[in-house]
């Protein structure tokens, strides 16, 4: 809701910061580790950086006066109430099966199994020279974005 109706675009960002940050809580939650650090690599380190770079390098972006004209509270909160109510209704009147962990299922292979151990040596050892020539890339598209930014303000 603070991305959306925020009145500020920079709240909106910081609020977006909240939401993937958020979502990779959920996964921790849900044990699933290398989604919730992928999470917090790809969207918070990576598209919300941009985004707020974006933002924040944008000149007189405080001066703007946005407005959202297609907000409709009408339609909009009856919508949001069902969705809510039927969403509720499903998580009370479900059958939760609850499943306990093995004996010893902590340990460090088990958990993080081969996925992440493939992962990471097809990023360090066959795809290691494409994702530095991409990482090269972006910095060099983030300078030249901050070099056309202050050109203008000049």
């Amino acid at each position: 809701m603070g991305v959306a109706f925020s009145r500020r675009i920079l709240y909106s960002a910081f609020s977006l910061l909240g939401t993937f940050a958020g979502a990779a809580g959920l996964f921790v939650l849900l044990s699933s580790d290398f989604v919730a650090i992928t999470q917090i690599l790809i969207y918070v380190g990576g598209v919300l950086v941009l985004v707020i770079f974006a933002v924040m390098l944008t000149s007189r972006i405080g001066d703007v006066n946005i407005s959202n004209q297609a907000v409709n509270y009408k339609a909009g909160i009856p919508i949001v109430g069902g969705v809510a109510i039927f969403l509720i209704s499903l998580l009370t009147s479900g059958s939760w099966k609850v499943q306990t962990p093995k004996q010893g299922a902590f340990h460090e292979t088990e958990v993080y199994g081969s996925v992440i151990r493939t992962i990471g040596n097809a990023l360090l050892k066959d795809y290691l020279l494409p994702f530095e020539v991409i990482s090269l890339v972006l910095l060099g598209a983030l300078v030249g974005a901050v070099v056309i930014v202050r050109r203008e303000v000049k």
